[in-house]
């Protein structure tokens, strides 16, 4: 019975780990920017075909460094995110600060986006994209520096956005007509891919007898500690994590000290699109990863946010760790294993009740109703703090 538990608990904390580090990037964007992002998961999604791209760029280099892509999946999937998050904030989410209707429906629109992406994206869309990009805004940068930007804003992008979409979508068209196999293929298609872990990291480290920690789960947890140290330092000690705690507890006064609002709202939603990034590169070494994964953890991470405490990285952490052992615990027939070894009679309709809900989709439904009803009494969760409002 103590080994069960053991291992019960230790797949339970496994569990939450993963839900800690995919929730730590909402925490973030959510809890301090008040921001209801529903792409944090398809942000998750590009941090793990990063991943699978890595790794199969490191795989034509040879066998002797294959194993090694990890190192660079890692700081890869931050930054793709990040770099993705920061062009979302900077064309969507700034001007919908404090309107957290208006931010659900954008986010849902991008996530959408990001998703049918990735299951079309080579290199003839690719190639429209980028000149998108530069037709769009190379014509902004070049008409900000040689002309009265404010006088004419309105109309130049009013003009620019259409003339370069058209442009984009004919030169695609074009491409696609050609027949050139290599420019038309799709890079991932709808199917799922599928990311080899390390050979240090597969199998496990056994304990006694009975028990066996595989060595993936191990590292997810070490990563996810890194993570939690990183996000602690950076918003405790550095002068931009200063900053961006000022502007999250009075924006108005943080603008007139001098600081660049702006620049913090965008650095803030970076951070907590490149950790769901990182996340995504976790989620590799459980499974296949394919175009819907997001949509598998946006609302478990929501959740551990919501019940820690909106704004509270400690509140976080205690919300997925216990969600995670609860979950396996129900999922995995532990408390009814644990509970029918009493061989006590009075115990026989705990036992039944339990079982019923021993498989991983009734376990969830449990979970929801205990944290319905945790709501109920707690609603602003474990650990409460007050977050930008529409102060933002």
């Amino acid at each position: 019975m103590l080994v069960g538990l053991i291992d019960g608990l230790f797949n339970g904390v496994s569990i939450g780990a993963v839900l800690l580090i995919v929730a730590l990037g909402l925490a973030v964007v959510f809890g301090l920017m008040g921001v209801i992002n529903l792409a944090h998961g398809e942000l998750m999604m590009l941090g793990a075909y990063t991943t699978y791209v890595v790794q199969n760029g490191f795989k034509l280099l040879g066998d002797s460094v294959a194993d090694f892509y990890i190192w660079a999946a890692i700081p890869l999937s931050f930054l793709v995110a990040a770099l993705v998050g920061l062009a979302l904030e900077r064309t969507v989410i700034r001007y919908l600060y404090g309107r957290p209707l208006e931010t659900l429906l954008a986010t849902w629109g991008v996530s959408l986006i990001l998703r049918q992406y990735v299951r079309s994206v080579n290199w003839s869309m690719m190639i429209g994209v980028t000149l998108f990009c530069l037709l769009f805004f190379g014509g902004q940068w070049a008409l900000k520096r040689f002309s009265d930007w404010r006088r004419i804003q309105n109309w130049a992008i009013a003009l620019l956005l259409p003339l370069s979409l058209a442009i984009a979508v004919i030169t695609g068209i074009l491409i696609n007509q050609g027949g050139v196999r290599v420019l038309t293929k799709p890079w991932f298609s709808a199917r799922n891919v599928d990311v080899t872990a390390p050979a240090w990291l597969r199998g496990g480290m056994p304990v006694g007898d009975t028990l066996y920690f595989p060595y993936a789960r191990l590292f997810i947890i070490g990563l996810t500690i890194v993570c939690l140290v990183g996000v602690y330092w950076f918003l405790q000690r550095s002068a931009w994590g200063l900053r961006i705690r000022a502007v999250t507890q009075n924006r108005s006064m943080s603008a007139c000290l001098g600081i660049p609002t702006q620049k913090v709202d965008a650095l803030t939603f970076a951070l907590g699109a490149g950790l769901a990034g990182i996340a995504g590169f976790a989620v590799t070494l459980l499974g296949s990863v394919g175009p819907n994964l997001g949509g598998n953890y946006i609302v478990d991470a929501f959740m551990v946010v919501v019940v820690g405490g909106v704004g509270k990285l400690v509140g976080s952490i205690v919300a997925a760790l216990v969600i995670g052992v609860i979950t396996y615990l129900l999922g995995s027939g532990s408390f009814a294993l644990m509970l029918s070894s009493a061989d006590a009679s009075y115990l026989k309709p705990l036992v039944e009740f339990f079982t019923f809900f021993a498989t991983t989709s009734m376990a969830k439904v449990m979970v929801f109703a205990l944290i319905i009803t945790f709501l109920q009494i707690r609603p602003a969760g474990i650990f409460p703090q007050k977050g930008r409002t529409v102060d933002a």
